[in-house]
């Protein structure tokens, strides 16, 4: 019941003010994130805001309306605007109202409103896709069942999809229980609720959607126990070529399938085996000045019965067209995060398929699945000469000298003191700045001209201990399993990306052998846009749950 002692103050423009202080924070922050979305997170107040799209979600995953209110009632100072309580309502009971389902080789619209069932009908953005049966069906033209879906969102009323699923390319995939040198390989809890969630035991109501987990936890493996239960042919996608090799040797080290059975499309390789692993770089390739995709043709290679979208945040345009158009596969969408710089979440939501599985990354650490981080961000000012130069630039340059602040070395150095002897990554997206890094550390430098075999050997020599610091560009953000990384100390990033934060924490997240903590440091340039763009990204690490140090140059040095 509402109580003056409570965390919450909901507002009638649906916004959430959540008080930090509050001794009931962490429990009023885990009930939120189900079917709200943070927008800010200073040091006191967090603001969070109820969206349409945050509902659906949370109604795609079983949550009711009475639920969510009820979880509002409990953590309230006060009583819950009429108009939030009817919002609510509403928009929770609009997903479902419209149902896709499947009629012989038919693929049909259908609702009990008749008259919601005319609006579609006569409504520019859906009546393109359908031709009308009777009163509450109608059927949908062939091969737009994924525009028909991300229309239907479009106008707020999203579809269930139950038509079902192409079985796919039969495939027998075990678990193995141990690895093939011999150590004990058992699924995580969690692991298996999530491939179990995804499934939903071979209904209609299972097949589609995304699983969100933190870097380090885990959820190749989600996707392999997924492709144990189908037993189908799978198809792959991944950011790069380095997570296609390692996604190779997990299906080859932890399931019953031969390496003669996975194969590798890429820029290096083209082979299209009953598992195919793919990166979305070579899916889009295209000529200049073609509007052709040369390499879509993957998608209908083989009889695929499940295609697994990896870091699917990064999912580029041109494979969200054709997945709409390949609706009849399973998909499963693994991501650490599901913010998308563009806004386009509903896509995922439509095309790939509703949030089906979320853990807070705090429960994780308790449970000991991945590391214990603390976050550190460092503030530097800039000389005088450099404040003129930052002054004059102009708007578009201005996080560039910011970033290349000459005051951040030292800091740098600092750290790596502090740390001296932990593996470290030393993260940032402006070459110049790298290089220069990688030749004062006389350490290893990974940027994207770094060959494949090349970036390869020098992961291997930093899991192994031979390397102690890495200097590593953006592409290090995916995919890149360094087990032993205890610190990360990152000089510059994509402007305010909440997405590349995540992942570049994820980078040392996996439980140390020794139970060490990991920290992550962010070294910002004050009084600039490079401390903006800081605050932006700090907001995913709060919506986390993760406390956020704020030092000086001169706390450090």
């Amino acid at each position: 019941m509402p109580s003056p002692s409570n965390p919450l103050i909901i507002q009638g423009d649906k916004s959430i003010l959540l008080e930090v202080q509050n001794e009931r924070y962490e429990e009023a922050r885990d009930a939120l994130a189900r079917f709200a979305e943070l927008e800010k997170s200073p040091e006191y107040i967090h603001t969070y805001r109820i969206t349409p799209l945050s509902l659906w979600n949370a109604a795609s995953s079983g949550l009711t309306a009475a639920e969510i209110l009820a979880g509002l009632e409990a953590f309230s100072k006060y009583g819950l605007p009429a108009n939030v309580t009817r919002d609510i309502e509403e928009y929770v009971g609009r997903y479902g109202r419209v149902k896709l389902v499947r009629e012989g080789e038919n693929l049909i619209v259908t609702s009990d409103d008749a008259t919601l069932m005319m609006e579609i009908l006569n409504h520019k953005k859906t009546q393109v896709y359908l031709q009308r049966l009777d009163a509450r069906r109608a059927l949908v033209a062939s091969g737009r069942r994924g525009h028909l879906k991300l229309a239907l969102l479009q106008i707020g009323y999203p579809a269930e999809d139950l038509a079902g699923y192409a079985p796919g390319e039969d495939l027998p995939i075990a678990l193995r229980q141990s690895t093939l040198d011999g150590k004990p390989f058992i699924l995580r809890h969690y692991q298996t609720e999530a491939a179990e969630i995804f499934h939903a035991g071979g209904s209609a109501r299972g097949g589609s959607g995304v699983i969100v987990l933190p870097c380090g936890a885990g959820k190749t493996i989600v996707g392999m126990a997924a492709m144990a239960q189908l037993q189908t042919s799978t198809l792959i996608l991944t950011p790069n070529t380095v997570a296609v090799r390692q996604w190779m040797n997990e299906l080859v080290d932890k399931t019953s399938l031969t390496a003669d059975l996975v194969g590798e499309y890429s820029g290096l390789q083209k082979d299209i085996r009953p598992v195919t692993v793919s990166t979305y770089q070579i899916l889009t390739y295209r000529k200049r000045g073609s509007d052709e995709f040369p390499h879509f043709g993957l998608f209908s290679a083989r009889n695929w019965g499940l295609i697994i979208y990896d870091e699917v945040h990064l999912l580029p345009a041109p494979v969200f067209r054709i997945t709409a158009e390949i609706q009849a596969r399973r998909r499963l969408g693994l991501t650490a995060t599901l913010v998308r710089e563009d806004g386009m979440e509903g896509d995922v939501f439509s095309l790939i398929g509703a949030q089906k599985y979320n853990v807070p990354w705090k429960d994780l650490e308790k449970q000991g699945w991945i590391a214990t981080a603390f976050c550190h961000e460092i503030r530097a000012p800039l000389d005088e000469t450099v404040r003129m130069e930052y002054a004059l630039a102009p708007q578009r340059q201005k996080y560039s000298v910011a970033a290349h602040n000459p005051r951040k070395l030292p800091i740098l150095q600092s750290i790596l003191k502090r740390h001296a002897g932990e593996s470290t990554l030393v993260i940032g997206m402006y070459l110049d700045q790298l290089d220069e890094i990688a030749a004062r550390l006389n350490s290893p430098l990974i940027n994207g001209a770094t060959p494949v075999r090349e970036r390869e050997k020098l992961y291997e020599q930093f899991r192994t201990g031979e390397v102690k610091t890495l200097v590593v560009s953006k592409v290090a953000n995916f995919s890149i399993d360094l087990p032993d990384a205890s610190v990360a100390i990152e000089v510059s990033g994509t402007f305010g990306s909440r997405q590349e934060e995540a992942q570049r924490l994820g980078r040392i997240l996996r439980p140390k052998t020794d139970g060490a903590m990991a920290h992550f440091y962010t070294i910002v340039t004050r009084e600039t846009v490079d401390q903006t763009f800081a605050a932006n990204r700090q907001r995913f690490l709060t919506e986390q749950g993760y406390k956020y140090e704020i030092l000086y140059e001169d706390e450090v040095l």
